[in-house]
């Protein structure tokens, strides 16, 4: 069995979803929490699968470019209005709404591409072997709802 850890960050976000028939058409903000899981079948020389500073180090400035900024579908009307006042603060989701479980899938994708990247770095303060594995990733919108995507 695996060895598995949890990393989990919190970010400010908001986002407004025009196919929705309720309120979330209108532009709202949620306290999310990102959790990236991590897995290994061994354990690094430090006897972790990896450090958690990693995941900080590695994707806490590109989750960052999410805190305070507003996720919207290209195709709202409103679109590039939001997105000439507010600037990189708008972040656009081509033609599809920026639900929470979109979000989660776009994170994933980053985040695995990144640690990929990370790992094959040459001279690391922290390792991270090649065999880690980002398995899951948890994107909560309310302290009782979250979306999730995973291998």
């Amino acid at each position: 069995m695996p060895y598995r850890i949890c990393k989990t960050i919190e970010i400010e976000n908001g986002h407004l979803l025009t196919k929705h028939p309720d309120k979330c058409r209108f532009p709202h903000g949620h306290t999310r929490k990102v959790e990236f899981v991590l897995e290994a079948d061994e354990l690094d020389e430090n006897q972790m699968v990896c450090d958690f500073k990693i995941i900080r180090d590695v994707l806490g400035d590109w989750l960052d470019e999410f805190d305070h900024a507003l996720c919207m579908n290209t195709a709202d009307p409103a679109y590039e209005d939001f997105k000439a006042r507010y600037g990189e603060r708008v972040i656009g989701f081509d033609n599809q709404d920026p639900t929470t479980e979109l979000l989660a899938r776009t994170i994933f994708d980053h985040a695995q591409a990144a640690l990929a990247a990370y790992a094959t770095s040459s001279d690391l303060r922290y390792p991270l072997a090649a065999t880690v594995r980002l398995v899951r990733l948890r994107v909560w919108e309310t302290s009782s709802s979250w979306a999730e995507y995973r291998l």
